[in-house]
């Protein structure tokens, strides 16, 4: 199940439990927002669009912080004028993490049965006993020392010889 919301002038496909960078919002970190403009919901092949927005229709999601991208250089120059410019610039941001898809065209999906398939299930204690009975009497392996490389025999060095002037 998806859906395709709009904040800040930007279209987002989210999905329950997605984590999603918008423009930032007047919103405390912890905080609950709905958000309203769904523009289209999917669950399980069955579409609904919106005409521009799906009414009765609400994403709601939990703030996690605010922050800044990364910064983007912006360089100007005019050829031929030894006219140029530098400039950076670090856009805004409110992180958020999508907790339920709900409303019109949309069965009430939360993180919560997401989060039910992530757990590990627990093991009994009588098997983790047998578990450790059967790893007790294994054997240490003893590590063998390596065989010592011979040294390789050394080249002989041929004498430097001196020549004689013939006269």
């Amino acid at each position: 199940m998806y859906a395709v919301l709009m904040s800040g002038g930007k279209q987002y496909r989210v999905t329950v439990g997605d984590l999603l960078r918008v423009e930032t919002l007047t919103a405390e970190a912890g905080d609950t927002i709905e958000l309203d403009k769904i523009l289209m919901v999917a669950n399980d092949g069955d579409i609904k669009v919106g005409a521009p927005y799906l009414s009765d229709t609400t994403v709601t999601a939990t703030v996690r912080g605010h922050g800044r991208a990364k910064k983007i250089l912006v360089f100007k120059m005019r050829r031929r004028k030894d006219s140029r410019k530098q400039m950076g610039h670090r856009q805004n941001y409110t992180e958020l993490e999508i907790t339920q898809i709900a409303g019109q065209g949309a069965k009430p999906q939360t993180a919560k049965k997401v989060a039910k398939k992530a757990t590990p299930k627990v093991a009994d204690d009588d098997k983790t006993e047998v578990k450790e009975a059967k790893a007790a009497p294994k054997k240490k392996a003893v590590a063998k020392k390596a065989p010592a490389k011979k040294a390789a025999p050394k080249k002989k060095v041929a004498k430097k010889s001196t020549v004689k002037d013939k006269k």
